[in-house]
């Protein structure tokens, strides 16, 4: 079974392994998500202010949780 990107992005996020969150960046397909995830883990690294850190992180986790509420319409049928 193959784990979505969403879920390994969020479990990543949520316990801090950045390693393992850059390499879902580059493979996963979801453009949105691979941004997301750059603009973070950037502010993470280069950012003195903790305020762009904190807003960072907050939009790549709303953004996991607005993705996996979308249900393709294939996913519907079946």
């Amino acid at each position: 079974m193959e784990i979505p990107d969403y879920d390994k992005a969020l479990y990543y996020t949520l316990w801090g392994q950045w390693d393992e969150l850059l390499v879902l960046m580059v493979r996963t397909n979801d453009d949105m998500l691979s941004k997301k995830i750059q603009l973070f883990l950037h502010a993470y690294h280069y950012s003195p202010e903790q305020a762009k850190i904190i807003d960072s992180h907050d939009e790549l986790l709303y953004y996991i949780d607005h993705a996996m509420k979308y249900t393709p319409p294939i996913a519907m049928e079946v």
